[in-house]
């Protein structure tokens, strides 16, 4: 199998990336080619390999008539393939070049297009728009249906660290990511004022960018310390907040939000002593705001520590059992 008896060349290329945007090396094959086929008269390529004077075949060529088309003549043949793939040509080439008997031409697998990372985004976003329009339980749902959802999903993502499944981790990732993207494609519908899942992805890139100068700028910072004070003065800069209790929301996990506030007081050198009173809470809120000072988030400390208490239980349960 050599170039001396032709060759066929499989052509694939990523939906994912705009048409026409090809590598060098497919523009190249496509225009010394004695022939271009392609099974799909839909393929998004067609239109700018014709626009750009590659005369591009609608057909869905068998094996043994592209072997024979390219032995003969030694010609190169070139299949682009359709987003399903060509199992049966495939098949057919491997069955004519696996017998033995067969003068076969040189085959080539050759990626047009690549996915850049993050390309499976798109997809996520293609079929989240199309479950949104084609499904009834879906195509009325709220931001405040899916409330609720996000917090838990929060929840199970948070038992996937903490658990160090990482299997888990994937998987609860992605449940988080799809509650981004519905709520989004949720707002996009807003008759008043819609925004799409690029302006939230536009939102996050433009303020990442201005709290990290000291990547995208011209600061330095050398230690964790110094990128969390550029984190935290070009925060309060945008938000314009004249306290530092400020977008400290009051709704979340009381160890963490006692933690959060106390993080803010000690980042902010401010002498403000614990409030005394009598009774757990007060105890509670000691407790949260000396772990996150020393480094521990008390909210982690505690869930292990109940973790341990939840396998005390069981096996206590077991042992009354037997």
């Amino acid at each position: 199998m050599n170039d001396s008896h032709g060759r066929i060349v499989l052509l694939t290329t990523s939906h994912r990336v705009a048409p026409g945007l090809l590598s060098w090396p497919a523009w190249q094959v496509l225009r010394e080619a004695d022939r271009v086929l392609c099974s799909d008269d839909r393929h998004p390529q067609l239109p700018y390999l014709r626009e750009a004077g590659v005369e591009v075949e609608h057909a869905q060529a068998g094996a043994r008539e592209l072997v024979d088309y390219c032995v003969g003549e030694r010609r190169t043949a070139v299949v682009i393939t359709s987003v399903e793939g060509e199992s049966s040509l495939t098949d057919g080439l491997a069955r004519l070049a696996g017998s033995g008997r067969e003068e076969m031409p040189a085959l080539e697998l050759l990626p047009g297009s690549y996915d850049l990372p993050g390309a499976r985004f798109l997809d996520l976003v293609q079929v989240m728009d199309r479950i949104r329009a084609e499904c009834p339980w879906s195509g009325i749902r709220t931001h405040q249906d899916l409330g609720k959802y996000a917090l838990e999903e929060i929840y199970e993502l948070l038992e996937a660290i903490e658990t160090g499944d990482r299997e888990a981790l994937r998987e609860e990732l992605g449940d988080v990511l799809l509650q981004v993207v519905f709520h989004a494609r949720i707002a996009q519908d807003d008759p008043d004022e819609p925004f799409s899942v690029d302006d939230v992805a536009g939102v996050i890139v433009d303020k990442l960018i201005h709290r990290h100068p000291h990547v995208f700028g011209e600061e330095s910072a050398a230690t964790p310390e110094e990128v969390k004070e550029h984190w935290l003065r070009t925060k309060a800069a945008e938000k314009g907040r004249e306290s530092v209790t400020e977008g400290v929301p009051l709704g979340q996990p009381a160890l963490a939000l006692a933690a959060k506030l106390g993080s803010r007081v000690r980042t902010e050198g401010l002498d403000v002593r614990l409030p005394a009173g009598e009774g757990v809470g007060y105890e509670l809120l000691a407790l949260a705001v000396r772990a996150e000072a020393e480094g521990t988030e008390p909210e982690t400390a505690l869930r292990a520590a109940a973790r341990t208490y939840r396998d005390a239980i069981r096996a206590a349960e077991s042992a009354r059992a037997e």
